[in-house]
Formats: C-alpha cells, structure tokens, sequence
C-alpha cells in the first residue's frame, strides 16, 4: 500500500550557537560559516533553511487538499451539466440531465407560445413562434452543452464564470420560411427622399426616411437560436441612405413652397389678363433632389399653361395656310391667316423667382408672330389654274367607301408647292377608329378579311395615276403583291399603317415643276375621282406591256371562319411606260418604262370542297 512521504527533519535543533563575532552588536564583524556534517563549511544558515521548508510543508498540503476535493467534485458531478452553463437565460449547470430538463420546462416552457418581440431596423414587429413552426427539442439542447471537464482549471473557473448555450430549435421549413416572408413585407421598404407636397394648396412636407432590406438568411439563424430567450430580438437589415435631410426640407417649405401658394398670380396678356390661382400653383410645384443635399423646385409648364390657357385663349390666333377650295367647278384661294401666339418657355421662365416673392406677384405675356407656310400671295403665284391630271375608279363596297370618302376629305386642297414631295401617309397620319375610319375588306394571304382602314389603297391608286398623268415624278410607291383586275396593271398602288399609324407602305410623289399643284378629290357612293390641278407642262400616254412567265395558283386551306373558296388566278410580269410629251410641241421628254411581277393569287378551298 502507498506510503505517506516523510518530511526530513530541521537541523535548527542541532545547530551550536557560536559566541559573538567583532563587527557585531555583541562581538566580531567577521563571520565563518558552519560545519556541516561532513566538517566543510555549510552555504545556509539553520535560518535560511527553515524559512524555506515551512511553504513547502503548507504548499504541499494545499495541492493534497485541492487533489482531494477534485477527485470528490469528479465522482459527485459525473453525468452532470457542466456548472456555470444556462440554457436561454435559466442555470441548470450542476444539474443532472433530467432536473436540468426539469427547470428549463418549467421556467421557459411558458415563453415558448408568447410572440417573439422583433426589432429590424424602425420597424417593430412579433413573429408567433407556432405559426412559424418553431419548437424547443430540450435534450439536444442540453446534449449540446457536454460532460463536466476533467481539467482541473476548468473545473475550478467554472464556479465563478457562466456559459450561455444555445436553444436547439425543431422548426418545420415551410413556415418558417412564411413567417420570415411575411416580416420580410413589412420591413423592407424603398428610401423615401425628403420632399415637399401639396394637398389642395397647402404645402406639407415629406420626411426623409432611409430605405431597408431584411437579411433574411441571417434573421432566420438569429430566429432558430434565440426564439426562446424570452428577450426582444434585433435582426440584420441592409439600409439605403438617403440624400436629402430634414433640414433641406424645411428650407423648401420656407423659402419656396409657402411663398408660393400665398397669393395669385397674375399674368399680362394682349389685351387680357390672366390668374393662376395657389391651388394651380400646387399642381405645377414640385420638388426634386439638387445639389449637396438640397430640394430643387421644378416648375411643371404644362400645368402652368393649363391654369391660364383658356383664359389668353382669345389674345393668341390661330395661323392658317392659304388653301385651294374648288367653287364652282374651279380651284379658288382661301386666304393665308398669320398666327400670334403665347411663348410660353420665355413667359414662365421668372415664374419660381416670382413664387418665392409676397408681393409684385406678376408676369408679362410674350408673343410670337407665326407666318403661313402657305401665304395667300404664295397661293396665288403657284400657277394653280388648270387640271393637269385625273382619274377615276370605281366598284367598291360600302364600308371600303366610307373610308375612301373619309381619306377623301382629308386630301381634297392639299398644295404640292414646287419641289416638296407629297406622302399619302404623311399627309393624313394614322387612319384608325379614333380618325373614322371603319373595318373595311382586304385580302390578307391570298384570301378575304377585314381591317380598320381597308379600302384605303383603292384611294392610293386612284391618287398615284392622277399624278402619273400630271407628269409629276414618282417617289416612292409600291403595288399591290397579287393583281387586282379593276386596277390597270404594273399602274397601280397600295399603302399600309401598323395598329400604331406609323407608316409601312406610302405613296409619294414629287412636284418638279416650277408651278404649284392642288390635289382635288371627288367622291360618289360609286366612284372616287382625284384631279391635280397646275400648268400643264406634258401630255402623258401610257403603253402597257405584254404579261410573260405566268405562274400557276397553288391551292391553300382557307381559315376556319369566314372561308370563301376561290379559284385563284396566276401570276405574271409585266409592265407600263410612261411617255411624257411636251404640252406644247408634242415632242417625246422621256420614256419612263417600269416592270411589275405580280404573285400568283391562291385557290382558296374550304372543309371538304
């Protein structure tokens, strides 16, 4: 069995006591050391020697004790928790596992279906932990936090330290994940920058307030770890600064905003004034980031001019080229009228100086001369007094006439003056319902249907000979893909918009004579006539060529609704010369030759024909 180990004995008892040395109190200063037991001379003192076992003795009796009462702690604590540790705030270290789980039922079990208070940001909110799905899986949780220590130093800080452990949380994905979008709702949010507003006439101002985002990633790990403390949570949110303060807003209130809806404002027209009211004033006042911080008023001018508009409406005129109406037969000069109207970029532009003052509190109408494109003397010169070219088609169907009487109107006095050119399209802009044009017929892949605007291209042709035999020059047209047997061949036209009215498909023309050109249109239920009126310069013959290389129709399934069956009719090429001769002396000008090859037309069948 062990031995308990012996401590040697002090030599302080066998010590002599030597008689006082000269130097000393009591004696001698010199000093000799010693005998030890061998007869040399001894390095220590009995003193010295005692002074030093006596805490060896003591420190030896510490570690012994100590070792003891860690060997007790070891056997009495095994199988506990660790002391020191909490779970959620509640000691349980010392404890045995099943005490342990005992207290935190009892004390956090409680919490666990109170709401969850959350702090993202300036938003506050609470998260029911039943709804999100969340549960405490307690022996996880205490598993987490281990054995007792066997090291010693270990086991002595943790009578005088704690260790937090983290909840183990059992959550079902799905709604946690719900949960955590529903809050992700109320707590992101888009930067609002400050600004000022106006309800009626009353300036209010718009507090800045910085844009946030939710971590959710991070939320949820801080959700699943520390739902059950029982202590408010502030998630992670990402946030976007804004740039203007609360300072720069007040600024704009009083410097701008109020000044601005405090009165009237006048404004000097010709002969009338005109008032735009504070609550007009708001509806054009608004206010946008500048520089360094500041808040910009922005004058919006088209609610300006809303606001006195109609009221210098009769101090502007409305300027009118001259036009050419046909009375009696005979093409007339409507006079030219020249516009006056409001400059509105140059009398706005002191408005917001004008807005910051409380008195003198008025503005000068500018106006601008408009002269005619086409003035009554110009009319006059254009050398419009015979017909130099017409011509006329017919066999349309109700609806197509509708349109080609509306594009008629639209045409009918239109001046060519010498060199511009003259687009169709150009001319009247979009043809839709809005103008009043109707769905009419138009062969769509070889086969019947309807479109707003159809007929149009009857029109078109009617118009392009008129001008073929007027002598003016072609700028651009194109024929219709199959031919139409109403129409002359390789001397005809179509045209097309899309939905929007840009333009597809034009026909234009260009007015190379010295003189001007009036375009006179004549509609009847049955046909639609269009006369170019000028000088006459040419007499123009067209001969027609031979059709070659035709192509037999194929045959194609009609569409399921609205199918009529039709035998087709081929494809060929041909073409027109144009021989313009001189009006005078009959001479040829030139020849003008143009080949056209036109697709073969499908037979259409329908079902079972």
């Amino acid at each position: 069995m062990p031995q308990d180990h012996q401590w040697p004995e002090s030599h302080a008892d066998q010590t002599d006591v030597l008689p006082a040395l000269p130097g000393s109190p009591d004696g001698p200063t010199d000093q000799h050391p010693l005998p030890n037991q061998s007869g040399e001379p001894s390095g220590e003192s009995p003193s010295t020697t005692n002074r030093w076992r006596r805490p060896a003795l003591i420190g030896g009796a510490i570690v012994g004790v100590l070792a003891l009462l860690y060997g007790i702690d070891l056997l009495i604590s095994q199988g506990s928790v660790p002391r020191g540790v909490t779970v959620a705030g509640v000691e349980v270290g010392g404890m045995s596992q099943s005490d342990a789980e005992q207290t935190l039922r009892e004390q956090i079990e409680p919490r666990l279906e109170q709401p969850v208070q959350i702090t993202a940001g300036d938003v506050q909110e609470t998260v029911d932990p039943l709804e999100a799905g969340l549960a405490m899986d307690w022996r996880s949780t205490l598993d987490q936090a281990g054995d007792q220590p066997l090291n010693p130093i270990t086991r002595l800080t943790s009578f005088f330290t704690s260790t937090e452990v983290g909840v183990v949380t059992q959550s079902e994905p799905n709604q946690l994940q719900t949960a955590m979008n529903a809050l992700q709702k109320k707590v992101d949010r888009e930067p609002v920058e400050g600004s000022v507003k106006f309800e009626g006439a009353k300036p209010v101002a718009v507090e800045p307030k910085q844009g946030q985002q939710l971590d959710v990633d991070a939320a949820t790990q801080i959700m699943l770890g520390q739902w059950a403390s029982g202590q408010p949570l502030e998630l992670p949110v990402s946030v976007t600064p804004v740039t203007i303060t609360e300072d720069a807003v007040q600024v704009a209130m009083e410097q701008v905003a109020e000044p601005a809806v405090s009165a009237p404002v006048v404004v000097h027209g010709e002969g009338k004034d005109a008032t735009l009211a504070p609550e007009e004033i708001a509806q054009g006042l608004t206010f946008e980031p500048g520089d360094g911080g500041s808040l910009a008023p922005k004058i919006d001018q088209k609610k300006m001019i809303e606001g006195l508009a109609e009221e210098l409406k009769s101090t502007e005129t409305v300027g009118k080229d001259a036009t050419i109406v046909f009375e009696g037969g005979k093409p007339t000069v409507h006079p030219s009228v020249e516009g006056n109207s409001i400059k509105w970029d140059k009398t706005l532009k002191p408005l917001l100086d004008v807005l910051k003052r409380e008195d003198e509190r008025e503005l000068t109408a500018e106006y601008e001369k408009k002269p005619a494109e086409v003035t009554t003397e110009e009319a006059e010169k254009l050398g419009i007094k015979e017909v130099i070219g017409e011509f006329t088609t017919g066999d349309f169907a109700p609806d197509s006439g509708v349109n080609i009487r509306k594009v008629a109107e639209e045409v009918d006095g239109a001046i060519v003056k010498p060199g511009d050119t003259f687009s169709l399209n150009g001319h009247t802009g979009p043809r839709g319902t809005a103008q009043g044009y109707v769905p009419a017929g138009i062969i769509k892949d070889g086969a019947p249907g309807k479109a707003v605007g159809g007929g149009i291209s009857q029109f078109a042709t009617t118009l392009y000979n008129a001008s073929y035999f007027a002598g003016m020059k072609d700028a651009g047209h194109k024929e219709h893909s199959y031919y139409i047997s109403r129409y002359p061949a390789a001397r005809e036209a179509t045209v097309f918009q899309s939905p929007n009215g840009a333009s597809i498909i034009d026909l234009k023309f260009t007015n190379d004579a010295e003189t001007g050109v009036a375009i006179q249109t004549v509609w009847t239920p049955s046909s639609i006539t269009v006369r170019l009126w000028g000088t006459k310069r040419y007499e123009v013959e067209s001969v027609p060529g031979e059709r070659t290389d035709f192509v037999d129709p194929p045959t194609e399934e009609g569409p399921d609704e609205n199918c009529k069956p039709s035998n087709g009719a081929p494809g060929f090429t041909t073409s027109d010369t144009r021989v313009l001769k001189d009006a005078s002396s009959g001479a040829v000008v030139r020849r003008e030759p143009h080949t056209v090859k036109y697709n073969p037309q499908p037979k259409i069948t329908c079902g079972s024909d």
